[in-house]
Formats: C-alpha cells, sequence, structure tokens
C-alpha cells in the first residue's frame, strides 16, 4: 500500500490513497493526525463486531464502543488504551466474551502490539514538469 501525503495549505496535511482523501489538520477544523490514529482503534474493533453480530443476525441497536486513552502524566505519551464494548441489556450473554475476543482481533490493535520498523529518509524529485 502507498499512501501520498501533501501539504494543501494553511494547517492541512491530507493523505491520498485508494482514490480517498484523508484529511488532517491542527486548527480543530479536521482532526488532527493523533485523533485519527487513535479512533482508527476503536472503529477498527467496531468493524470486527460488527462482523461478529451480522454472521450471527445478532442486533446491533445499542450496541457500542468506548474507548478511553490514558496518558502517562510524566512523558504524556498514551500508555493505555481501554475498549469498553457496551451491551444492551437485550443483548445475548453467551456471546459477552465472544464479543472481545473479536475486538481484540482488529488488525490495528495488533500492529500497535508488534510494531513495524520506520525507515524515514529525503529524496530529491523533479518537481518542474521537465524530464531529467
Amino acid at each position: 500500500m502507498e499512501i501520498l501525503v501533501d501539504f494543501p495549505g494553511g494547517e492541512r496535511v491530507d493523505a491520498h490513497f485508494g482514490g480517498l482523501t484523508v484529511k488532517t489538520n491542527q486548527d480543530g477544523t479536521d482532526p488532527s493526525p493523533f485523533a485519527l490514529f487513535l479512533s482508527s482503534i476503536g472503529t477498527c474493533a467496531g468493524i470486527y463486531v460488527l462482523g461478529f453480530c451480522k454472521q450471527r443476525g445478532l442486533p446491533t441497536e445499542g450496541l457500542r464502543i468506548v474507548e478511553r486513552v490514558h496518558q502517562n502524566s510524566l512523558t504524556h505519551m498514551t500508555d493505555k488504551i481501554d475498549l469498553e464494548i457496551q451491551i444492551p441489556e437485550n443483548f445475548p450473554p453467551q456471546y459477552y466474551d465472544a464479543l472481545v475476543k473479536t475486538a481484540n482481533l482488529c488488525a490495528v490493535k495488533k500492529t500497535l502490539e508488534n510494531p513495524p520498523k520506520f525507515n524515514t529518509y529525503t529524496k530529491v524529485v523533479n518537481t518542474s514538469g521537465n524530464k531529467d
């Protein structure tokens, strides 16, 4: 997968992939990159929970995930994330543990548990439109 990141003006930094654009900025009119990162954890778990329920014909009305992000007071880095799956009263209890196991299959969460290596570098490119 390749993602192109550009700087369309102001505080915006956008990512483009698969015909989509994800807009971010630091001025509050779009999510910040870090807010998108954090929301990707909860929404990824949600996709798995939704699929689990759909496969079994279980209702999703009233079902939701509350993500709580805890920061280290010294480093201000995230050191714990809670995913609370809130279940409506009429949800079948035999599926409670399976919902947790399913949410834990989230690819974003699994990637954080075994993080990739990062390789950041510069490369000069011709932006004038002339061939080298």
